[in-house]
């Protein structure tokens, strides 16, 4: 059975992987992006299964129209991909504000006024799927990436609440957590200016592993078909992490907090009131 999707972010990376695999298997495309003629060839291709709406995420009323368009071309949508945004590198004292202020505005704010503008018309329509593209870095941290991981670990509480909100309407998420990914994410890296007191910090560690390329990296066809896999079943997990630094590195994040808090029950109770 064939599904109506909202992308974001559709122009490169996975949400243009996930624009080019859903079409070729007869599904039809409501893409957003920012980059002017960037989908053309899909869209001769693909004729009217493919809808584009050019808008920025950062431009609310932009997000709206574009949301209003799509239930409008098809109908139906049947899953949002939230999935446009970026990432900010450099230690916190080193970025602008200016630079903090895209980034939130960009991958929180952007995401959480896509996702409060598509819940009242999947209500209505009786149910669907909302996915939030977030990273392995919406659950753990490195140094240099601290407004990333804000926004990243912002986005991902604001879905698992919003998730509970709207579960009675037939409304689910999927919030997919990969690793680092053969994508043009390093490429479209807004970066700080360095400040030299930080070379032989962490910071500067990290500065110099993206430098070299000594990430490992998963396969960004391989992501892209393991999302389509997780979000046509019908029982998706909430929390979906894509790649072997992506699981390994959160896997022993949540196993650290778990044994630091079984290390503080006898203090956390220690606080209640008597009965």
């Amino acid at each position: 059975m064939t599904k109506n999707w909202l992308i974001t972010g559709a122009s490169s990376g996975l949400g243009r992987g996930l624009t080019e695999k859903l079409l070729a298997r007869g599904d039809s495309v409501v893409a957003t992006l920012r980059t002017h003629g960037a989908l053309d060839v899909l869209r001769r291709q693909h004729g009217d299964r493919l809808e584009v709406a050019e808008c920025a995420l950062t431009d609310v009323d932009a997000t709206r129209t574009a949301v209003g368009r799509a239930f409008a071309a098809f109908g139906r949508i049947d899953v949002v991909v939230s999935n446009a945004g970026y990432g900010l590198f450099g230690a916190a004292e080193e970025l602008d504000d200016a630079q903090i202020a895209r980034q939130i505005e960009t991958n929180l704010t952007g995401s959480i006024q896509l996702i409060r503008a598509v819940i009242p018309r999947l209500r209505e329509q009786g149910g669907g799927r909302i996915v939030q593209v977030s990273s392995e870095g919406g659950r753990i941290s490195y140094p240099a990436f601290s407004l990333y991981h804000a926004t990243k670990w912002g986005i991902e509480g604001f879905v698992e609440a919003a998730a509970q909100e709207v579960g009675p309407f037939g409304i689910d998420f999927v919030i997919m957590e990969p690793g680092p990914t053969r994508t043009n994410f390093g490429a479209g890296l807004d970066r700080a200016v360095p400040m030299r007191v930080y070379d032989d910090t962490p910071v500067g560690e990290i500065r110099r592993a993206l430098e070299t390329g000594y990430f490992e990296f998963a396969d960004a066809a391989k992501t892209v078909d393991a999302m389509i896999a997780a979000i046509d079943s019908p029982s998706p997990p909430l929390h979906l992490a894509l790649g072997k630094s992506a699981y390994e590195a959160i896997y022993a994040s949540l196993t650290t907090q778990l044994v630091a808090l079984q290390a503080q029950k006898e203090v956390a109770f220690s606080v209640m009131e008597r009965a």
